[in-house]
């Protein structure tokens, strides 16, 4: 049994076909089906339903696929521990949302990779708790979160900044004058807003609900840089953690209204999974994590 047949095995089941699994894995397609056949071959019987061009994993395949899950991370401990000397190796698959990938993370990555040029970091981004579900089927070794703390029992996660949260509003306003922006001055106003899902997002909807306040006339994206240009653009208003607007806050090319609900906060988060061994390139990360978290209080006490 080739762990690379299990390998691909276990990113067909994930992906959900054929075809992704061969884009994810740079594989033809071809190969991707000759993997699968020496696998069912081996074991006797087949591991997926061919529904027409989706793949569904038989009862064989979903008792097989957690342990092909320990199978690879084992393989990749292994890998890691026989190569480990004084610099560490190996891969480091990190999960983030995009904020944080964007405005946190890259001195974080830049200083590791300066000390551990040798390890190879992989980034996946997704909402939070998309995150958590992937940190508990092995399918990261780090997460970043951003959003309010909370305790999971299987896994350990690290507060290491406090963000504050802005609402924001391109120059002259007409909100700017208010002493105190209460959720009921935003009726009428459109707001522009991150994805369904996103921790500072649902803060927003809970104060505008809570006010009787409709969220009819808003927008949607994916990207805080678009929302951020659309602002300054005059389509509307938006809330978002300060670290990504200070630039623009600075140049005043954006404005921070007086939100009357400026205690609310998201924290930004590390986190891994209890049962997790900690290679030491993970090691060496979550050093470099707890060095740069200081930094970022310093540097929170002087505003």
């Amino acid at each position: 049994m080739e762990l690379r047949h299990l390998h691909t095995f276990q990113v067909v089941a994930e992906e959900g076909g054929f075809t992704r699994a061969g884009e994810h894995l740079g594989y033809a397609q071809s190969t991707i089906t000759a993997h699968i056949q020496a696998l069912e071959r081996e074991l006797g019987r087949p591991l997926f339903d061919r529904l027409g061009k989706k793949v569904v994993l038989t009862e064989a395949g979903k008792r097989l696929l957690p342990y092909v899950r320990d199978m690879m991370q084992l393989s990749r401990r292994a890998l890691e521990v026989a190569g480990a000397g004084d610099a560490p190796t190996g891969t480091l698959v990190i999960g983030a949302p995009e904020s944080l990938t964007a405005y946190r993370l890259p001195v974080i990555l830049r200083e590791y990779r300066r000390r551990y040029p040798q390890v190879k970091l992989v980034m996946q981004p997704g909402h939070c708790w998309k995150m958590r579900a992937k940190l508990r089927k092995g399918e990261l070794d780090v997460a970043f979160l951003l959003e309010e703390p909370r305790d999971e029992e299987d896994l350990v996660i690290r507060s290491l900044v406090d963000e504050e949260l802005v609402m924001i509003a391109p120059p002259h306003h007409p909100l700017a004058s208010n002493e105190e922006v209460l959720p009921e001055a935003l009726q009428g106003e459109t707001l522009l807003k991150t994805e369904a899902g996103c921790t500072y997002r649902e803060l927003l909807d809970y104060r505008l609900k809570k006010a009787g306040i409709p969220s009819d006339d808003q927008m949607e994206f994916w990207n805080v840089e678009a929302i951020k240009n659309c602002v300054m653009a005059g389509l509307g208003i938006s809330y978002l953690p300060i670290m990504t607007v200070v630039e623009e806050l600075k140049e005043g090319k954006l404005i921070a209204l007086n939100w009357k609900h400026r205690e609310d906060r998201v924290v930004t988060q590390l986190a891994y999974h209890r049962d997790k061994w900690l290679t030491p390139a993970l090691e060496r990360l979550l050093d470099v994590v707890e060095e740069q978290a200081e930094e970022w209080k310093k540097a929170e006490a002087k505003v």
